[in-house]
């Protein structure tokens, strides 16, 4: 018996250095265990062989009860270690799946009888454009990536300034000189690695807008400039891409949805061009309390959140003013113009 045994052992570990694979190990154990069992069944008592092999099929029975007890055993101790190890890599995720640790960081999402389980998928579905990574990018980009946006693309040609860190929470000042898409996306996945962010780090310009727009179900603009504005607006009502845009001064901020394709009016209807230089300052130029940009930005990833996810009613037609300076709010009612040259017949 001991040959046997010695044997086996000789299969089973001088096949692993051997480097041949656990089941063909295995199938030559079972046929080696085979053949013992019909020498010990067949075989007269007393004959050479079957004294060789042990004499007995009972010690060889209750041998191979013992390995298949052990191996069912460490079968089910791989299959727990499994399912406890942790499954942290988004890009091993499905996008209709969540791992233990996405559903208990979503879980007070997911526990809001307006967004569910089903309305945390759609988040994770969701491409989101966000232009602009300064003052109303910056908590944006932070919420949207908090609450679980799948993708995330950034679009900003700007480098972090000391200036900016008065207002820009995303940026820290280790940051200065450094380009802000870098910053935030450095920032965003340290927040939360099971998203993706998407970083480019140049201008938004003409000949690129229309392909960015198309590879994001929703875009926002967190721009400081009109130019900017009126091309985001311009690219986003041609592909029928809700906007969700958002303005600073000083004290007060506004946002609204422009989405022309489900009736409500876009960009230029409301702001038919450009006011005068001067008209309208820059906040370098004007001030800006700093917690503002964190308010209005945070506005608008909640807007975006009810885009996504069909909860409750956007700010499609209707623009949200925020006053700091007196704790107030107000909405105002927003038409189309029938005149307008980007959504209507003009």
């Amino acid at each position: 018996m001991l040959r046997i045994l010695f044997l086996a052992a000789l299969v089973w570990w001088g096949g692993r250095f051997l480097g041949l694979p656990r089941n063909l190990r295995i199938a030559v154990l079972a046929v080696l265990f085979a053949a013992v069992i019909t020498v010990q069944l067949t075989l007269p008592a007393g004959h050479p062989l079957r004294e060789g092999t042990g004499g007995s099929v009972s010690s060889w029975l209750l041998l191979g009860g013992l390995a298949l007890a052990a191996g069912f055993y460490a079968r089910i101790v791989a299959s727990l270690k499994s399912r406890a190890q942790p499954q942290d890599s988004p890009m091993s995720q499905p996008a209709s799946t969540f791992t233990e640790t996405e559903l208990d960081r979503y879980a007070r999402h997911i526990v809001l009888r307006e967004l569910g389980g089903p309305g945390q998928k759609k988040l994770k579905k969701a491409r989101v454009l966000v232009i602009g990574a300064g003052g109303l990018g910056a908590p944006a980009l932070q919420y949207l990536a908090a609450a679980g946006v799948g993708i995330i693309g950034v679009v900003d040609d700007d480098v972090v300034d000391n200036a900016n860190l008065q207002r820009q929470v995303i940026h820290r000042d280790e940051d200065i000189g450094k380009p802000k898409v870098f910053s935030a996306q450095a920032a965003m996945e340290a927040q939360n690695p099971h998203v993706e962010v998407r970083p480019y780090n140049r201008r938004l310009t003409e000949d690129i807008a229309a392909g960015l727009f198309a590879e994001y179900d929703l875009i926002l603009d967190g721009t400081d400039n009109f130019e900017t504005r009126y091309l985001a607006n311009r690219t986003a009502a041609a592909l029928g891409k809700p906007l969700i845009s958002g303005a600073l001064s000083q004290w007060e901020g506004q946002l609204s949805v422009f989405n022309p394709a489900k009736g409500g009016p876009c960009y230029q209807c409301i702001f038919p061009e450009a006011p005068a230089l001067g008209l309208a300052p820059s906040c370098s130029e004007a001030g800006v309390i700093g917690p503002l940009p964190g308010v209005v930005g945070s506005m608008m990833a909640v807007e975006a959140v009810k885009q996504i996810t069909g909860a409750g009613a956007v700010l499609r037609g209707e623009m949200l003013i925020y006053d700091g300076l007196y704790g107030e709010t107000r909405k105002i009612r927003l038409s189309p113009r029938a005149d307008c040259p980007v959504c209507g017949a003009g």
